[in-house]
């Protein structure tokens, strides 16, 4: 027992393990007390004073381990613990400061990530990357996939010989196609009954091309809420204009725009590009613009060559953003969708979506 009154110091960890097993069960107040500080010790000898921070109470100073409390993570930055609301309040004045900076470096680390594809993805069926050109895939209501015309134009030509109810069907989950607008319309519902969130955005633009807005404002909603990045762009659009019943508000405009580009929507990237730049935050700004032209996005790599003329981009910079803008555009083309767009408006017609 001499030990409890040496110097924590003067104590090396294995007698720090020791004591913390012995007075582990004890709950008389100093022993606790005495059981936190050799506690604290090992973990400070092995693993270092931020991982011990992980491990008590920020505020109090009561431990996981020795208190059998369970300890939350600060919401926003997850750099310090407490052990109840009460302490994270009494905190808050002494953490604000240094948690709204890391909660914003841990923003910015999620939105200049670059995305593994855009907003459209892969064809399901040649599993390529869709060309941000929509007149050049398909949207099936049947579905909610959008096939690219390539292997529309296949589809027809592999079984226009053979079975011709085939040959009207979607080339993805053979469903046959709608003969009118009514019937791709009943499919379309039957995909918003199960909150598919493709049905949802596209039954927002047919509200919102009939004028009502305020109906189309709330299918975008719902998309955006499971993800949808197209939903997330359309209301960016409706808080800047204030549309769909909605008020003007230019944050609920930026969250939107922020949210569309971490899903890998390359025109929300760049208008996030242009406002940082209006901004003069040109750091900022290019970041979002290189990311967006490496997707393929042709008025990006035009906005960085325009800005590269105003010396605030690097030439190697816009060869690195020229060069994966390129090899972007490249993944899109395979040999039958170059068929299908040589054969024109005859195979690339659009179907009833």
């Amino acid at each position: 027992f001499i030990l409890l009154f040496t110097p924590t110091a003067a104590i090396d960890s294995a007698a720090c393990s020791s004591l913390t097993s012995l007075f582990q069960k004890s709950t008389s107040p100093p022993i606790q007390q005495f059981n936190r500080i050799f506690f604290i010790r090992i973990m400070s000898d092995n693993n270092g004073e931020d991982d011990m921070m992980m491990l008590m109470c920020t505020s109090c100073g009561i431990t996981a381990e020795v208190d059998d409390v369970k300890l939350k993570n600060c919401n926003d930055c997850d750099l310090v613990r407490y052990c109840s609301i009460k302490c994270q309040k009494e905190h808050r004045p002494k953490h604000k400061r240094a948690c709204k900076k890391r909660a914003a470096e841990l923003h910015d680390e999620i939105l200049f990530k670059q995305p593994e594809s855009t907003h459209l993805g892969d064809c399901p069926i040649c599993c390529l990357p869709l060309s941000l050109v929509e007149s050049k895939s398909s949207l099936y209501s049947c579905c909610s996939k959008m096939i690219c015309n390539g292997c529309v134009v296949a589809n027809h030509i592999s079984v226009a010989e053979k079975e011709e109810e085939i040959r009207k069907s979607c080339p993805f989950c053979r469903q046959p196609m709608s003969s009118t607008q009514k019937e791709a319309d009943r499919k379309t519902m039957k995909r918003i009954e199960v909150n598919d969130p493709v049905a949802l955005r596209q039954w927002g633009y047919k509200c919102f091309s009939e004028g009502d807005h305020r109906s189309a404002f709330e299918y975008w909603t719902r998309a955006a809420k499971l993800g949808d990045a197209s939903a997330h762009y359309e209301l960016s659009h409706s808080y800047k204009e204030g549309k769909g019943g909605v008020e003007k508000d230019e944050k609920l405009e930026l969250y939107h725009l922020e949210q569309a580009a971490i899903c890998g929507h390359p025109e929300a990237r760049h208008n996030l590009g242009c406002a940082e730049g209006g901004n003069r935050r040109f750091d900022r700004s290019t970041k979002h613009l290189n990311i967006a032209a490496t997707q393929g996005d042709d008025d990006s790599i035009k906005m960085l060559m325009e800005i590269f003329k105003g010396g605030f981009v690097s030439k190697e910079n816009l060869a690195a953003a020229l060069r994966g803008h390129q090899a972007a555009v490249d993944a899109t083309k395979s040999p039958q969708r170059e068929a299908a767009e040589a054969f024109g408006t005859l195979w690339s017609e659009k179907v009833i979506t």
